[in-house]
């Protein structure tokens, strides 16, 4: 099996988020696909397949933490577009059949990559008991962001409570199915993104996602209410720092950003 590793969401190796990718005849069975996602041990890695022509998808697409599937991931659909295009054995837009449904990724001239993902469904909740001091922040709101992102997103006061959040991951767990999205509007949009977020997802054995494509499913409609519009940048600020670009579009969201293929190997087990 050829493997790569990709750094998405970044136009520079070394940052963003890293994913597996491996570009499969077909998927073997589901322990394997776990025991080598694993041993990559990066918040996702991606597995695919072609499809027969004449479907409505090009390949089949599944996602693995080192702990479990998930039903979306946007970073490791960025990597895998990537390395389809960059190795010719894909050209133009590809749709990707996935458990999230059909998912389109689409080269732009200048070498980014956009997603078509569907817009998560935000409902406004109460922020539970507990989170604030897990979180070590008080939330000023809380939404759940319905089942294929499965988070709680949480907004906070500044931009500078995001950055110094240090929170309890084990205790975050217990407040949603895959972990806690804590956003805020940016300091200073002057800098080139309109608000930041970080990623805690302690329940799929991710303590903090670099760069969380599917999270933005639920920031963008979150922050182009507030903001007034439908196109804007996203900063991830974990320790390798990611930027999403988003765009909604009623019951879709376009997310968009550039990849990089850092390591280029062969899986020998």
């Amino acid at each position: 099996m050829r493997i790569r590793i990709v750094d998405a969401f970044t136009d520079r190796a070394f940052a963003g988020n890293p994913a597996g990718v491996l570009l499969l005849d077909s998927f073997p069975d589901d322990d394997r696909l776990q025991k080598i996602a694993l041993e990559v041990n990066h918040a996702e890695t991606a597995f695919a397949h072609r499809l027969p022509e004449g479907g409505e998808a090009d390949w089949a697409l599944r996602w693995f933490t080192p702990a479990t599937e998930v039903a979306m991931c946007g970073h490791a659909t960025l990597a895998t577009a990537h390395v389809l295009h960059t190795t010719g054995a894909h050209e133009g837009p590809v749709r990707f059949a996935t458990r999230s449904g059909v998912l389109v990724a689409t080269p732009r001239e200048e070498g980014s990559i956009t997603l078509d993902f569907p817009t998560a469904p935000l409902t406004a909740v109460e922020v539970p008991a507990g989170v604030a001091d897990a979180l070590g922040a008080e939330p000023l709101r809380a939404y759940d962001t319905g089942p294929n992102v499965g988070d709680l997103l949480v907004e906070l006061a500044d931009e500078k409570t995001v950055h110094a959040l240090s929170p309890d991951l084990r205790a975050l767990g217990a407040y949603s199915k895959r972990g806690i999205i804590a956003t805020a509007r940016a300091a200073d949009p002057a800098q080139g993104y309109d608000f930041v977020s970080r990623c805690f997802f302690p329940n799929v054995g991710i303590d903090e996602d670099p760069g969380t494509g599917s999270a933005h499913t639920a920031l963008a409609p979150f922050w182009s209410e507030r903001l007034g519009s439908a196109a804007l940048t996203g900063l991830q600020a974990s320790q390798r720092s990611g930027r999403v670009r988003t765009e909604l579009r009623g019951d879709r969201t376009l997310l968009s950003g550039h990849a990089v293929t850092v390591i280029d190997g062969e899986l020998l087990a």
